[in-house]
């Protein structure tokens, strides 16, 4: 992965959650942190460069909302990039939040980019060790904005560099710190660019000698990704900008196929929700643009042996 690369890919997704807590109401999920990890020119061209690309998302909202770049702003964020981090971030921290209450004292963050569940939490200090895994350039990329933002790095949060394309190795993890014990671990925004070999391969590797108890929460595509339009065609969007970013989507699975791969890793789905369900869970009564994206699932497996 390029520096430059892993610094887009994370400042977009920090940007989608640093809108939403700073102008939406009511609040999905609120990292109050996002902004503090993005300059304020940053924020500026990223918002020029949605607003200028609107004729892509939509020619009629273009058209609509034309000279009114704050309006369109708003849409391309609310339809196209906040809906999905969100709520998978705000479904995940209730999930650990829940782990926490039941003793889990290790948080492995599988692809964390600009993740900031540490620094949202102080709390958990002294009862959380949390483990972020990500590639190397994305963390290098992330210590510099966190020193920039004057935020020190606490004794609890670990940084472990990884390639999920390659085999996952708990040595690096070990080397932190980690220890043979339950574990929580959250995987969002990644099972998307990886095959399904891959994601065999990443599950089966995660749990193989973990400790019974021990669950995981991730997001996944289903078998209609690379069919459905979605609303004002915000999957094939999606589709379209991972392959021009270079990051193409690889990989989506039935519910059938997925209950079997991470049956054969030793887990049980605990709670699968749906797009229409997390519709009803997390966007019911809005009158703004947000809804749950078409084609997305959330995931919380738990291991039974």
């Amino acid at each position: 992965m390029k520096q430059d690369k892993a610094s887009l890919t994370s400042l977009i997704s920090a940007f989608g959650r640093a809108y939403h807590s700073q102008f939406d109401t009511p609040k999905i999920f609120d990292d109050f942190i996002a902004k503090e990890l993005i300059s304020p020119e940053e924020f500026n061209d990223i918002k020029n460069n949605m607003v200028q690309g609107i004729q892509f998302f939509n020619k009629d909202i273009a058209h609509k909302f034309q000279g009114k770049p704050e309006e369109i702003l708003k849409w391309i964020t609310q339809v196209q990039l906040s809906p999905t981090p969100l709520a998978r971030s705000a479904y995940c921290e209730k999930v650990l939040r829940n782990e926490v209450a039941l003793g889990v004292k290790q948080y492995v963050i599988l692809g964390a980019g600009l993740d900031t569940f540490c620094f949202r939490h102080p709390e958990l200090k002294n009862s959380l060790e949390i483990f972020e895994v990500d590639h190397k350039a994305t963390q290098a990329f992330k210590k510099k904005r966190l020193a920039n933002a004057l935020l020190e790095i606490p004794n609890h949060l670990h940084f472990v560099s990884m390639d999920f394309t390659q085999e996952f190795s708990f040595q690096n993890l070990i080397n932190q710190g980690f220890e043979h014990k339950k574990t929580f671990f959250s995987l969002l925004g990644v099972t998307y660019y990886l095959t399904k070999e891959e994601n065999r391969r990443l599950i089966e590797n995660l749990f193989t000698n973990m400790p019974k108890g021990s669950s995981i929460v991730f997001d996944y595509a289903d078998e209609t990704l690379f069919d459905e339009q979605g609303r004002s065609n915000r999957v094939a969007n999606m589709v379209k900008m991972a392959s021009a970013s270079g990051e193409p989507m690889k990989s989506c699975f039935s519910y059938p196929e997925m209950e079997k791969m991470l049956e054969e890793s030793g887990l049980l789905i605990y709670e699968h929700l749906s797009p229409s369900e997390i519709n009803e869970k997390y966007f019911a009564n809005r009158n703004d643009y947000l809804s749950a994206f078409e084609t997305i699932h959330y995931i919380h497996a738990i291991k039974n042996n």
